[in-house]
C-alpha cells in the first residue's frame, strides 16, 4: 500500500469510561470534536484496521468520550484502549489552495529560489504562530548542515509548493 492509500491517523482510543463500554478519545484534529466529522472510523485492533461506527459521543468534563457500535461492556472497551483511530485518505476534507496536510509535505524536496537543494522535509513542527519545516540536509551539503528549520510562511519564505512533483521552493539562504 502506498503512503497515499494508508489510513490517516486522527487520534486514538483511551481508557474505558464507565461500565457500558464508552471510551475516552484523544483527537489529533484541530478541534477535539472535529474527529467526529469523519464517518466511519478505522481502528487498528491487534495490528489490523477495521471499520467502526460511533453511535454517540459527548464531553465529559474536559475529556471527550464515545460509544462505539457493538462495544457494550467495560471489558470490551478495555480491549480497545490505545488503538489508533484513522480514516481513509479520500475522507479527508478539501483544503484551500495555500493550506496543506502535513502528511503531504513530508518527503518533499526543498530547493531555494536560486536552485540550491536544501534537503528533504523530514517532519513539521507546530510552534503555535506558524508551522516549521524540519528539512534533513543532503549528506554532502556544501554548508555542512545536517538539518534546517524553515518557517512555513507563504509568500515570505515558501514560494511554491508542488505536491504532485513533491517539490517546495523557498526563499532561504542555504547557510541558515
Amino acid at each position: 500500500m502506498s503512503d497515499n492509500q494508508q489510513p490517516v491517523v486522527l487520534g486514538k482510543l483511551g481508557s474505558s469510561h464507565g461500565i457500558k463500554g464508552w471510551l475516552k478519545i484523544t483527537a489529533y484534529t484541530d478541534s477535539v470534536e472535529g474527529i467526529f466529522d469523519y464517518v466511519p472510523w478505522l481502528i487498528k485492533d491487534q495490528g489490523v484496521w477495521r471499520e467502526v461506527k460511533v453511535t454517540q459521543w459527548r464531553f465529559q468534563g474536559k475529556a471527550v468520550v464515545a460509544e462505539l457500535e457493538g462495544v457494550t461492556t467495560r471489558e470490551q472497551a478495555q480491549m480497545l484502549t490505545n488503538c489508533e483511530i484513522a480514516i481513509l485518505p479520500e475522507q479527508m476534507k478539501e483544503l484551500d489552495d495555500n493550506d496543506f496536510y502535513h502528511r503531504d509535505l513530508i518527503n518533499c524536496e526543498v530547493t531555494n529560489i536560486n536552485g540550491y537543494h536544501l534537503g528533504i522535509v523530514d517532519q513539521i513542527v507546530e510552534t503555535g504562530s506558524n508551522d516549521v519545516l524540519l528539512v534533513k540536509a543532503n549528506a554532502k551539503d556544501a554548508f555542512g548542515k545536517v538539518e534546517r528549520m524553515i518557517p512555513f510562511v507563504t509568500e515570505q519564505f515558501i514560494k511554491q509548493v508542488d505536491l504532485q512533483g513533491k517539490q517546495i521552493v523557498v526563499d532561504w539562504d542555504p547557510d541558515f
